[in-house]
């Protein structure tokens, strides 16, 4: 792969646990890949991503996670990620009752950049299951020793969760490019855009950015505008 010319013009690379968990030689192209973001000088961020169900070709996913989230500057993950590959957890959270908050995973934020010090913006997505149709939804971003939290959502009845993080992933990369100077209005704009995505059918986030922006203003009415 010609990275010089992949790589021309661009300022951030994004990669996903899903891609090294399915086979070596995927890992092994992901590894190259973002050694050659950092060449090119790209903010490079990765989304934890684990699916226990893929890691089946050898090597277990904290072992090969660890050599590409160290070379990293953003990550995220939801409220179990950062436990499933790296071992850290949240005390006292239950995500099957609901009790999920945003002191509770500060923690697993500060053992994450202790880990791998080239992370600077870490956030994550906290999701309290109340049931398969109703579940709350906020997230924190913590950067550079400065932990922010959003309001929390209610989402009932939920459409289609498939998804969300990926739409609070790209909500966050918009954000943290276009609210450059104002993290909190860059992870605002990140869970509002994932809450609207629950509303939507399929895997897409069908929204506008004036939509995004009136529920970060606080409109969660629903009302139409004639």
């Amino acid at each position: 792969l010609d990275w010089d010319q992949i790589f021309e013009g661009a300022t951030w690379f994004h990669w996903t646990g899903i891609t090294p968990a399915i086979s070596q030689g995927a890992a092994e192209a992901c590894l190259e890949a973002v050694r050659a973001a950092r060449k090119h000088g790209l903010t490079v961020s990765s989304d934890l991503n684990y699916r226990a169900k893929l890691w089946k070709w050898g090597k277990g996913a904290g072992e090969v996670m660890s050599e590409l989230v160290e070379l990293c500057d953003v990550a995220i993950g939801n409220e179990e990620d950062a436990e499933k590959v790296f071992g850290i957890r949240a005390i006292g959270a239950d995500v099957t009752a609901g009790k999920v908050s945003a002191d509770q995973y500060r923690i697993v934020c500060e053992k994450l950049h202790e880990r791998f010090p080239s992370l600077k913006t870490i956030a994550i997505t906290l999701r309290g299951s109340l049931s398969a149709s109703h579940n709350t939804w906020s997230a924190i971003l913590w950067k550079n020793g400065q932990l922010l939290n959003t309001p929390t959502y209610e989402l009932a009845p939920i459409v289609d969760r498939v998804g969300g993080g990926d739409s609070f992933m790209g909500g966050l990369i918009y954000g943290l490019l276009t609210y450059a100077d104002d993290p909190q209005k860059a992870l605002n704009f990140a869970v509002a855009a994932s809450a609207l995505k629950h509303t939507i059918f399929g895997d897409f986030n069908l929204v506008s950015l004036k939509e995004v922006e009136q529920l970060m203003g606080g409109d969660a009415s629903g009302r139409v505008s004639r």
